[in-house]
């Protein structure tokens, strides 16, 4: 079952003296997250009075937090957006939602794992991918994804000789 709220980064510091504060976004992007209108902090929606981008980072005024010792006291807390809230192109997944999901060899049909964390180095995502006996990484890129659906739970991918590691 897919989670209605995910989180989306963590309030890490104050800016200034009137209650923003420094929002180290988990999302694609910083510009992605100051596109909300409401967050949720600890299952509670927040307003967000205004937002904005600030060296890859979210300087952000909440709605009820009016100075520094508001801001001071949300310190490292987990912000989250709602699902419902978010369009996402065709093709394109959550990555919270394809942890967990099974990994088909396109090839042979076998399964070979399942995803159990997804990398997000600059360049493309990589899935880590634990079976039995092996643990893959996986680029997602054309050349290794054939499909994914995520309402059936699966992947289907290419592999190539040396991708696959002994545990």
């Amino acid at each position: 079952m897919k989670n209605q709220f995910l989180e989306a980064g963590q309030i890490v510091n104050t800016h200034g003296i009137r209650g923003e504060v420094k929002i180290v976004p988990w999302c694609d992007s910083p510009e992605f997250l100051c596109s909300f209108s409401t967050l949720y902090l600890d299952g509670v929606p927040i307003k967000v009075r205004a937002a904005r981008v600030h060296k890859g980072n979210v300087l952000a005024q909440l709605e009820g937090v009016d100075d520094v010792n508001a801001a001071m006291r949300l310190k490292n807390k987990v912000l989250h957006i709602n699902r419902a809230d978010v369009q996402l192109p065709e093709g394109r997944h959550f990555l919270a939602d394809l942890v967990g999901l099974t990994v088909i060899d396109d090839d042979t049909g076998e399964t070979i794992g399942a995803i159990t964390e997804v990398l997000t180095p600059p360049a493309h995502e990589v899935y880590v991918v634990r079976g039995e006996t092996k643990e893959y990484l996986i680029p997602a890129v054309d050349a290794f994804l054939r499909g994914t659906n995520v309402d059936e739970g699966w992947v289907r991918v290419h592999l190539i000789d040396g991708m696959g590691q002994e545990i």
